[in-house]
């Protein structure tokens, strides 16, 4: 597998821990979605593909263990836990769960890349889903995935940070339906008919961007009772 094209899910009780992983881990070359919780983790695993989960263990409600445990009844990803405990008992809870690895806080960021580039290493051949291209072209417009950008020939343009999510979310599932709800929790929302409504608005800005029609798209789709789909060329 290609490190660099790995999505990666952070599920992390702590805003502040989530974000500045999320952007480290991104300017490293992956694709990295974030979950504020177990239930949040387990409403983006039912809509998304992830390559590797990182999972804090002290997270209130339900801890990281429980989910580890859960989640490897019907799950074969693999997992890094983080945990403020360095005990080896701790240590050995973690990896009979069913973690892959378990690295105590604090750490450096530079070792936590290299736990992650040694697990996807690890991940047997057949297992491991096809690589998603670098960029994806949409008529006049290509998205980079590694950088998170959206290119019209030499000219950049410009995303908002929703717009950024929303574009990550379809670059990592190409012409594969993405639910609203999906779109919802990607973005740390709740999921009311209101907050889908407002998914509703920002597709439509988004395509904007990337139709020659907006009114009749062709690569960021309707499916009908699905949700969106990107279909690029």
């Amino acid at each position: 597998m290609s490190q660099s094209d790995s999505h990666l899910l952070i599920v992390d009780d702590d805003k502040r821990i989530r974000v500045l992983l999320a952007k480290y881990l991104s300017k490293n070359g992956f694709l990295t979605s974030m979950a504020r919780d177990a239930a949040h983790a387990r409403r983006l695993l039912a809509g998304l593909e992830f390559d590797l989960l990182i999972i804090d263990v002290m997270m209130p409600g339900e801890d990281g263990l429980s989910l580890t445990r859960d989640l490897r009844t019907s799950l074969t990803t693999p997992i890094l836990l983080l945990t403020a405990r360095a005990e080896t008992s701790e240590r050995i809870a973690g990896l009979e769960a069913g973690a892959d690895d378990y690295l105590p806080k604090p750490f450096e960021p530079q070792e936590l890349l290299l736990r992650i580039n040694a697990i996807l290493r690890r991940v047997p051949a057949e297992l491991a889903r096809p690589a998603p291209p670098r960029t994806l072209q949409m008529g006049a417009v290509r998205y980079d995935i590694t950088r998170g950008e959206l290119w019209q020939g030499d000219t950049l343009i410009r995303l908002t940070a929703t717009e950024s999510i929303l574009m990550r979310v379809f670059a990592g599932t190409p012409n594969q339906p993405v639910s609203r709800q999906t779109l919802v929790e990607a973005l740390g929302q709740g999921k009311t008919g209101t907050q889908e409504r407002a998914i509703d608005v920002q597709v439509t800005r988004l395509r904007r961007k990337i139709e020659e029609n907006p009114k009749q798209p062709r690569y960021l789709q309707t499916v009908r009772g699905a949700g969106y789909m990107l279909a690029p060329e």
